[in-house]
């Protein structure tokens, strides 16, 4: 979906313990940078390909992936993107994602996923995959580290929000020139309604709420939220609300 000029949500849906899920990667670009945020699951490198080339925007450009954070639903297809990707590509992730992107230490949740009663339901084939992504995750180098409050001088001006508690080093993305938050998994929504992180995935809920009161500091006009989707309708008001 067309946010503004050189920003779109792309849209992915993915089978996921034998139910549909859409998700909600970001792209900018402008005639210098085209930038991923996030890499949706393992396998999705094809369909994530053919995402942004109906954007209108050639894959062999990407030259920049944002990681907001280390769940295996955001870094899956990171290291096929870098592989199939005509150039050198950047990734930028929070210091404290760092060590789990590159694999240096296990996915906070990893151990939790593992032993979640969902897997029981799957077929066998299904949860043998899913099991062994999150004994064996996903990992690619981070080329560079970024901050709270540092504003990435790309696509009119992209500010990082650090919202810990969904996960520690967990951000958010602010685009200046079309007021639009890119929420990670900080925020969800459904139904055209925004709620807080989904407390049953999140690492320190406190936290991620008082992240929350953080976002309500900026003007927004737009949302994108990974698990939800594009919403534009009173969204200012509904932060404000759940900042509460």
């Amino acid at each position: 979906m067309k946010i503004a000029n050189g920003l779109e949500a792309l849209e992915l849906t993915v089978n996921l313990m034998g139910r549909q899920t859409t998700i909600y990667p970001t792209l900018f670009w402008d005639k210098d940078s085209v930038i991923l945020v996030d890499a949706g699951f393992p396998g999705l490198e094809p369909q994530i390909k053919e995402a942004i080339e109906k954007t209108g925007v050639s894959f062999e450009r990407l030259n920049k992936v944002i990681i907001t954070h280390q769940d295996i639903d955001h870094i899956g297809s990171l290291p096929e993107i870098l592989a199939c990707a005509q150039q050198k590509v950047e990734v930028l992730a929070h210091e404290g994602e760092k060590p789990y992107i590159q694999g240096d230490k296990p996915l906070i949740k990893a151990e939790t996923a593992k032993r979640s009663k969902l897997f029981e339901t799957l077929p066998e084939d299904q949860r043998k995959r899913l099991q062994a992504a999150f004994s064996n995750p996903p990992k690619a180098k981070v080329d560079r580290t970024i901050e709270d409050g540092e504003e990435l001088p790309y696509c009119g001006g992209i500010m990082v929000i650090h919202t810990p508690g969904h996960t520690p080093g967990h951000i958010c993305l602010y685009h200046k020139a079309s007021k639009t938050l890119v929420t990670g998994d900080a925020l969800t929504a459904d139904g055209g309604q925004l709620s807080g992180p989904n407390p049953s995935a999140t690492y320190d809920l406190d936290e991620a709420n008082k992240s929350v009161k953080k976002l309500a500091q900026f003007e927004i006009d737009n949302v994108i939220c990974y698990h939800g989707g594009v919403l534009t309708n009173d969204v200012q008001e509904q932060i404000l609300q759940l900042a509460l």
